[in-house]
């Protein structure tokens, strides 16, 4: 990892909303596994084409938030990832409202 790389671990429990407005509970059936990846980077659009092209698949429109933006993913054998760029809100902005 890189100087300015950081691993935030969360803990969100099964049968509650994954985000605000969601209209299912979240699953360990399928996306949101117990292990989930979210890679955090500057430039979410040109992470966003450079992950279409290594055979991920987008499960949905790009999010915009208080905290930022997001895209959620799955790679090439269906695990879920998301592809995160903070505001200047930051990481502190999802932990207060998760």
């Amino acid at each position: 990892m890189g100087a300015n790389a950081a691993i935030y671990l969360l803990v969100k429990q099964a049968d509650r909303p994954p985000f605000p407005g969601s209209t299912s509970p979240r699953s360990y059936a399928r996306h949101w596994t117990p292990v989930h990846l979210d890679f955090v980077v500057e430039d979410l659009d040109g992470a966003l084409v450079r992950a279409e092209a290594a055979g991920a698949v987008r499960e949905g429109d790009v999010g915009a938030h208080a905290w930022g933006r997001i895209v959620l993913l799955a790679d090439p054998f269906g695990h879920g990832l998301c592809l995160i760029q903070f505001s200047e809100k930051g990481y502190d902005a999802i932990a207060t409202n998760a």
